[in-house]
Parts: C-alpha cells; structure tokens; sequence
C-alpha cells in the first residue's frame, strides 16, 4: 500500500495538510479531485520528497516520478531527444513507443517553441512515463489537452499497471481513473464524493 500517515504542513501560519491521512493501492490510477488550492499539489510534492512535511510519515513503493503543473520542456531538445535523455542507453528505441502511446507520433524532430500547449504537455507526459519509477505522481497532466485524446491516452495509461497518483478536475477523465479520492481544503481533508 501506499500509505499517509498524519501528514502536517504548514506555511507560516497557514496548515496546508493537517494530520491527514490517506492509503492507496499499489496498482492502478487512482485520481485526485479538489478545488483549486485546498492542497493536492502540496500533497504530491509531500510524497515526492520536495516537500518535507512539519509531522508525519509516507511509505512509498519504490522510487517516484513526478510530472509537475509546468511542463519544464529543454528548449533545445527535440520530443525524442526529451525521452533518450531519461531512458537507459540500452533501451533508447523506447522513445517512439511513449511518443505513440501520448499521440506525438511524427514530432520526433520538432522542440517545444514547435509545438502546441497541449502538444508539450504531452510531452512532458511520455517523458515522465519514460523516467519509470514505483509510482508516478501526475499534476494536472492534461491541461490544454483536449478531451478525447486524453481519454485515450488515460486509457492506455491503465494498462502499463502501474501506480498512478493523478490531479484532475475534468469528471470525464476522473470516470477512466481505477479510483478517486475526493478533497476539500485547506487544510487538506477527505470529503464524500458528489451527489450523482
């Protein structure tokens, strides 16, 4: 399990997250769905090791892969050379399947200033996907992704069986996700989920 355990921080005198506490399982996408601002980024960056929190622990299933609200895209890279930068050398050719696997097949060439917002935001997906890791925690990663094509690509996500800690606030994306835990805050809390 991935497991929370009365997590506290606080920013001067404001508490992000207050004793909360969450368990997850290791497999599968398990969707995070809150207002703006009531602290799941915080959370993420809590179990990413960014973040040192003011009391309590997190056990977490191996080594993580964080894709941040800013796609941090190498102006001089092209998409390919983003995913044979973090792949072994022995398994570069992987780049043409993580580049299909987010529907940039035919991009191989092109840098960001080529691309379109959603463009490198999936990007910045395949690359975090590539880095590999126990769990990947995932902020917002479709924003400027139309729906469709994110729906898509969250459904093949679902099959690399593996642990995957999303943001989201889009229903339709949150519906593919193996689970959802609902947030409200600050501080940070578990609350029902909506009334259908």
């Amino acid at each position: 399990m991935i497991s929370v355990q009365n997590i506290t921080v606080r920013f001067g005198e404001k508490e992000v997250l207050h004793h909360f506490s969450l368990q997850l399982p290791e497999r599968g996408i398990v969707g995070l769905s809150g207002p703006s601002g009531c602290g799941k980024t915080t959370l993420l960056r809590v179990l990413a090791g960014l973040q040192r929190p003011d009391e309590g622990t997190a056990v977490l299933p191996g080594p993580v892969t964080m894709l941040f609200q800013e796609d941090r895209l190498l102006p001089w890279r092209t998409a390919e050379e983003h995913l044979t930068d973090v792949l072994p050398r022995g398994r570069r050719q992987e780049a043409a399947h993580w580049l299909a696997l987010v529907e940039l097949t035919g991009e191989e060439h092109a840098r960001p200033a080529q691309l379109s917002g959603g463009m490198r935001r999936r990007l910045a997906l395949a690359r975090a996907l590539a880095c590999g890791g126990g769990l990947f925690l995932l902020d917002e990663p479709f924003t400027g992704v139309d729906r469709d094509r994110a729906k898509r690509i969250l459904t093949r996500m679902r099959e690399l069986s593996v642990p995957i800690l999303l943001s989201g606030h889009e229903p339709e994306l949150l519906a593919l996700c193996q689970s959802v835990v609902w947030l409200d805050g600050p501080p940070l809390r578990l609350v029902p989920p909506p009334a259908p």
